[in-house]
């Protein structure tokens, strides 16, 4: 009685029925072959059924029962209110499966199935109809010849010049997607070569299949009738650049100053210009006398937009007043954003360890300063934080001014050519911060970076710091403190070490912008190094370089070491917009030289909201080491080697609100050569047998551009317990209030973890 009160069937207009959906069968005329299986065809048959039918889990329907539950004229707003988050019943009478089996045989005639038919009948029950299609079809159509008779020979010569990226080859399955894209391909060509009013509609493939074989021979020509100036190369006559441009302009006041730079019309006085004309003109590409090409085109609006000046960027063209034809007149407007910026932050953190506090941030952008583009950013960020519900009374303040210089070009001595789509950017970073633990010590802190950061395509992301320096003194130390790194000489040893003077490498390849892809990747390699330099120094003077005795660099010890660290995650999309995203991070750092430890804030930590979610933020290892209560302080140890593991599936529960499930795995560990007896060293024949291992549930509410993520994770495996006792499965107890408060984490963040 419940299950059918809950499908929804109770309430029914008389006569009706409620489609359940539809089941597709295929009938082969003959063997399929080539690359496809039947599964192939009966999803894309199956992705052609109209309509859906309503939701249903288990058998049961309860956003229709919800629907229907509020009558026909619901007056009360929570009877309006059930009606909007339930679904209307999707009753036979509005089924039309005549239409949908033309759809089938047009899908199918698309990848090269000619001459499929499909034949439709209805199963009805006592409450609910459904639909079975049945498909005949034969095998793919396979592509004989491809032929490219272009009767204009300038344009017949750029387009075999492009032949090598062709999407067509002779022996593939014909797809009509795959015409599509080459002349789409091929319009870009012609584009790229000055062909300026050229339109993919104007291309034509004649097919013909009168083969027996199976086989369909392609033809690709121009239509009857198109425009002489598609088929007229374009040239740049004249290219006005306006910086100064406001939406509510309609008309060109012909008597307005300008000046003019590399062939080019600045529109407004030489005082007047925003930005050099010398620094905008290296992000125009679309110069004066050159051939048109859409190439350049993009490339120019990207490396306006990307200089972070400018709110929009407009590219106009029109034919230019000359008696010759075959000529374009450029103007780029611009409109600009404020000069300057004031922002203001106020946040409430509450991190891991149970501090928590109010966090400051001011900020002044000034978005020109020295007429070059350069992006100047001065911020000054305070925090206070207080440890609760530890029973003492713990708190740290912080104040972190900091001066950021980004230019739109790589600021060297020598000149850098880069053709590509968006500006390299140059950063220059001053930073000072003073951190005071109260009752445990002062830490001082000041860095300076210089660095390049470049995309070379929407997906490729890669940055370079040649100089990152930082030095780090720590004052006022209390007894108590001394006393807890005496208990742990390699947390005093990572301590010690706190003057770094290196570079760093990033490479990120990311394709989780392109929506429309099923199965989406991301890659990010790092590597940094430093102290190298001191140490050859040291060598040529005839100093040798020891751990044991160490030498120093303005009264500190510098660290030497190396560090490497890669990332891949894979996110596959399935059709009803759920998800399941992998990751698998793994790192190594090597101290040598002058050092036997790596500075603490370059080791590697797992445990927290982002990383094993079962455990307590950087509590994890080294090894089969148990931190315990430590991780409530500050002082977790982190390791020289990293992995982790993660898998969650991602659904939709209503609208924003968004469900996971996930699993996590991961440990760090020491090096075998680390002196230290904390923990276990990283091995190859046991590492296995040491992973921490987590599983939870998540909820989020994701509004696009602001997401808050709940997770509630528990272990299931341990790694500092006996071995064999490291599974602990078999003493999950939720009924037990002691097991729950000992083993259940809720970790509450902003933005997805991976």
């Amino acid at each position: 009685m419940l299950l059918f009160a809950c499908s929804g069937t109770k309430h029914l207009p008389k006569g009706e029925k409620l489609y359940t959906g539809a089941e597709i069968k295929l009938v082969s005329m003959d063997k399929i072959s080539g690359g496809i299986n039947k599964g192939l065809i009966k999803t894309l048959a199956k992705a052609s059924v109209r309509p859906l039918p309503n939701s249903s889990y288990f058998g049961m329907r309860p956003q229709l029962m919800l629907y229907m539950s509020a009558g026909d004229n619901p007056r009360s707003k929570f009877k309006k209110w059930l009606r909007k988050i339930g679904q209307a019943p999707v009753l036979m009478s509005a089924v039309k499966p005549e239409v949908t089996t033309a759809v089938i045989d047009s899908k199918l005639f698309n990848i090269g199935i000619f001459n499929s038919m499909t034949e439709f009948s209805v199963v009805e029950k006592k409450h609910t109809a459904s639909i079975v299609y049945t498909s005949f079809v034969h095998a793919r159509y396979k592509v004989k010849t491809v032929v490219y008779s272009i009767p204009d020979d300038s344009l017949s010569k750029v387009i075999h010049s492009g032949m090598n990226m062709t999407a067509i080859h002779e022996g593939d399955e014909y797809n009509l997607d795959l015409l599509k894209l080459e002349r789409v391909r091929i319009d870009a060509v012609l584009k790229d070569r000055g062909y300026f009013y050229f339109n993919p509609d104007y291309l034509l493939f004649k097919a013909d299949t009168s083969d027996v074989s199976h086989t369909v021979s392609l033809k690709l020509t121009l239509k009857d009738s198109i425009p002489e100036n598609a088929l007229t190369v374009y040239r740049i006559r004249n290219v006005f650049i306006n910086q100064n441009y406001s939406l509510s302009d309609v008309t060109k006041d012909s008597t307005i100053d300008t000046v003019m730079y590399r062939r080019a019309v600045y529109m407004g006085k030489a005082d007047e210009q925003n930005i050099s004309p010398r620094v905008i003109a290296r992000s125009v590409y679309l110069r004066k006398k050159q051939i048109y090409s859409r190439e350049n085109h993009t490339i120019t609006l990207n490396r306006l937009m990307s200089m972070g000046n400018f709110k929009f960027v407009q590219v106009k063209f029109s034919e230019s007043d000359t008696t010759a034809n075959g000529y374009l007149d450029v103007t780029i407007l611009m409109t600009p954003m404020p000069k300057y910026t004031f922002r203001t932050e106020l946040d409430l953190i509450s991190k891991s360890n149970n501090y928590t506090g109010p966090q400051l941030n001011l900020s002044v952008l000034n978005r020109n300063t020295f007429k070059g583009a350069e992006l100047l950013n001065l911020t000054m960020a305070g925090s206070f934080e207080t440890q609760i519900g530890q029973g003492a009374n713990l708190f740290s303040y912080s104040l972190n001014p900091q001066a950021e210089l980004t230019f739109p070009r790589f600021l060297v001595p020598f000149n850098i050519k880069s053709h590509s789509r968006y500006n390299p950017k140059t950063r220059l970073l001053l930073s000072y911060n003073f951190l005071k633990r109260v009752n445990y010590f002062d830490m001082n802190t000041f860095q300076f970076i210089y660095g390049f950061k470049w995309k070379e395509s929407t997906r490729v992301d890669q940055e370079f710091n040649p100089v990152n320096i930082s030095y780090t003194t720590i004052g006022n130390r209390s007894a108590t403190f001394d006393t807890l790194l005496l208990r742990n000489p390699f947390l005093a040893k990572s301590y010690e070490e706190q003057f770094i003077a290196g570079g760093s490498y990033s490479f990120t390849y990311n394709e989780q912008m392109l929506p429309a892809k099923k199965t989406q990747l991301y890659f990010h390699f790092a590597a940094e190094t430093a102290g190298n330099l001191f140490s050859l120094v040291n060598l040529v003077g005839g100093n040798k370089v020891s751990s044991n005795q160490p030498s120093k660099i303005v009264g500190a010890i510098y660290s030497q070491y190396a560090k490497l660290s890669v990332e891949g995650r894979a996110f596959y999309n399935f059709p009803d917009n759920n998800k399941i995203a992998l990751r698998l991070f793994a790192g190594v750092a090597n101290p040598y030289g002058n050092s036997s430890v790596m500075p603490y804030s370059k080791q590697f930590f797992s445990g927290g909201p982002n990383s094993i979610r079962a455990f307590q933020i950087n509590s994890l290892g080294p090894g089969t080491y148990h931190q315990g209560d430590s991780t409530k302080e500050f002082l977790q140890l982190g390791g020289d080697i990293k992995l982790e593991m993660n898998a969650e599936y991602r659904f939709g529960i209503y609208r924003f609100l968004k469900g996971a499930l996930f699993v996590d795995a991961g440990n760090v560990w020491l090096q075998k050569s680390n002196l230290s007896n904390t923990g276990s060293p990283f091995l190859f024949s046991t590492f296995l047998n040491e992973l921490a291992v987590g599983a939870g549930v998540g909820l989020r509410i994701d509004v696009s551009f602001f997401i808050l993520r709940f997770d509630l994770a528990m272990p299931l495996r341990k790694p500092w317990l006996p071995d064999k006792q490291r599974w602990v499965t078999n003493q999950i107890n939720f009924g037990s209030s002691t097991w729950r408060s000992q083993n259940l984490l809720l970790n509450i963040a902003i933005g997805y973890p991976f």
